[in-house]
């Protein structure tokens, strides 16, 4: 089963087996004490990550992988998700242990807000790469800007993903109903791409690291008939909503277009919650960054994790078991 690990059918064995009571090597809760680092039992952990053609299932693969291969007590799989909102329910409901998110969807958890009718009990392991919004039209529908995507087929990500938070917040700073005013196809990404190929949706939203490998493959099949679109215009309206949004650049060398785009960017946490036992999280912390020169050779957006920024999650709190990691790797306070 660990030579599988990441694979789809793998993600549902973890998933079922995690679901259940009882397992005697499922993660333990915080009983208090002293966090020594160190899991003496045998200890699993399943990690949610994102849509299977995106950054989050590349890294969170190979995140499991170098959990794996360190040879501790603690063992870990991935598996495919809808993305940040679904993962955090998930969590909170004990299916994953890990989730990947967006910081402005990780900040709503904590603040009861937006997807969340209630403050959700997570807490970070620490900042992780940069998401960036990747807004690409087809040429033939004529979209400039946001504004024209009114009534046009525009793929809006996964349900519950935190593709679809920030897409719809970008339609409505653009003056759109997304419920009302565009077509909204609520696709994951692989599918989202085949219909941008096929001509059955005139636009996409994707929010993800770089290179995303499902946007590299719309754009080497069909290069002369999309384009990226700007959002940037939209910066100040997308800021009143969640202070995390910042002007940010895809460089051309990311997708070999011709000129670099700007666009919003917002970074990603890795979430946990936060009655997990501190020693398990100590050492999922360490990992991290121990085994981060292999997470940036499975994924490029992974050489962005760095120990400097790992302390950047506010408003969501450091998990204790984080702490202690990051007290011992030096981390900047």
């Amino acid at each position: 089963m660990r030579r599988l690990v990441g694979t789809t059918l793998v993600g549902a064995l973890a998933v079922a087996a995690g679901g259940c009571g009882g397992r005697q090597d499922s993660a333990a809760t915080d009983a208090g004490g002293e966090v020594t680092c160190q899991v003496t039992t045998a200890t699993r952990v399943g990690i949610a990550t994102g849509n299977s053609t995106g950054v989050y299932f590349a890294v969170g693969n190979a995140y499991a992988e170098q959990i794996n291969a360190a040879g501790g007590k603690v063992q870990a799989t991935a598996a495919e998700t809808g993305a940040s909102v679904q993962n955090i329910q998930q969590l909170v409901a004990g299916t994953y242990d890990v989730a990947f998110s967006l910081a402005d969807t990780a900040a709503d958890a904590v603040g009861g807000t937006g997807a969340f009718a209630a403050t959700q009990p997570v807490a970070a392991l620490a900042r992780i790469h940069t998401n960036y919004t990747q807004v690409i039209v087809r040429k033939a529908a004529g979209i400039k800007d946001v504004a024209g995507m009114r009534g046009k087929r525009v793929s809006t990500g996964s349900p519950k993903s935190g593709t679809e938070v920030i897409a719809n917040r970008v339609l409505t700073a653009a003056g759109l109903d997304p419920a009302a005013d565009v077509q909204a196809q609520k696709l994951d990404l692989t599918k989202t791409v085949d219909g941008m190929k096929e001509g059955t949706i005139d636009a996409l939203f994707w929010s993800g690291g770089l290179p995303t490998p499902g946007i590299t493959d719309l754009l080497t099949t069909s290069r002369d008939a999309v384009e990226f679109l700007s959002i940037t215009p939209l910066l100040p309206a997308m800021q009143k909503i969640n202070p995390v949004y910042v002007e940010g650049v895809i460089p051309a060398a990311a997708y070999g277009t011709p000129s670099d785009i700007t666009t919003i960017i917002v970074p990603n946490v890795l979430l946990v919650r936060q009655d997990l036992d501190p020693n398990v999280a100590c050492v999922l912390t360490k990992t991290l960054f121990d085994r981060q020169p292999q997470l940036a050779q499975a994924n490029a957006a992974a050489a962005e994790i760095s120990v400097e920024n790992s302390r950047l999650t506010d408003p969501v709190p450091l998990h204790r078991g984080a702490v202690k990691a990051l007290d011992d790797l030096g981390a900047p306070q």
